[in-house]
């Protein structure tokens, strides 16, 4: 799973879009971890290798900074961020209280089409997980829940979640090749409660999906211990 990976030359691009698949295609390597935590980072190193020029790499540098992804330090070579427990937890904290907020609306909000649109993501999350395809797993799994932000009228929920989770979203992803399955079985639980408007019920097992993490941090953090940062805080 992971292990470096050239970085893919990228098609010509109109000019205003050029930042945006920049950001989006390193954010994808370092969430899959084609680009692990430690890995050195150079402007133009990656300019020429997506073939654009240094200005987009740069915009989309400073954006995987903000996000947690990325340590840039003056003078010194911009790595890779190693992944945080603390701000996994922070995020996991964040996320819970947000989204389960997003799905109490959503038992009030949802019409039976958005129903049947979020039954087909489930549908193709099972697709994923039974090919074993853990990167469109965990594409699936982001649009499932921005969808259940989106449909019910909370865009912003889903912006401030996404700035907020980049080291979480690393450490899901590394427990796909063993929980995949319970996440898939915890989004069809939730949907049920969603669907039968039952908003008591779709709060919890919002709680209970999310807070799955603490159990898996040790488990990844065994097999890939040159990952972290140092020990997190106390449980958050």
């Amino acid at each position: 799973m992971p292990g470096s990976s050239p970085l893919r030359v990228l098609e010509p691009l109109n000019r205003p879009s050029v930042a945006d698949t920049v950001f989006e295609e390193l954010h994808q390597q370092i969430l899959s971890l084609e680009l692990p935590p430690g890995t050195k980072m150079s402007e133009a190193d990656v300019a020429k290798a997506l073939g654009v020029s240094r200005q987009p790499v740069r915009d989309a540098f400073y954006r995987l900074s903000k996000i947690g992804f990325l340590l840039i330090r003056p003078q010194r070579a911009t790595t890779v961020s190693q992944i945080s427990e603390e701000a996994v937890f922070q995020a996991r904290f964040v996320r819970s209280a947000i989204e389960a907020e997003t799905v109490r609306a959503a038992c009030e909000k949802l019409t039976s089409e958005d129903h049947k649109a979020l039954e087909d993501i489930l549908d193709l999350q099972r697709q994923a997980v039974e090919a074993k395809e853990p990167i469109r797993f965990h594409a699936l799994d982001d649009q499932f829940h921005r969808e259940i932000c989106q449909r019910s009228g909370l865009d912003f929920a889903w912006d401030i979640i996404r700035e907020n989770k980049a080291h979480m979203d690393r450490v899901r992803y590394l427990s796909l090749s063993f929980a995949s399955q319970h996440a898939y079985d915890d989004h069809l639980k939730v949907m049920e409660a969603i669907k039968a408007r039952d908003s008591a019920t779709a709060m919890a097992l919002m709680h209970l999906h999310l807070s799955r993490i603490k159990e898996q941090i040790p488990r990844i953090r065994a097999n890939y211990s040159e990952f972290f940062a140092g020990a997190a805080d106390s449980e958050k």
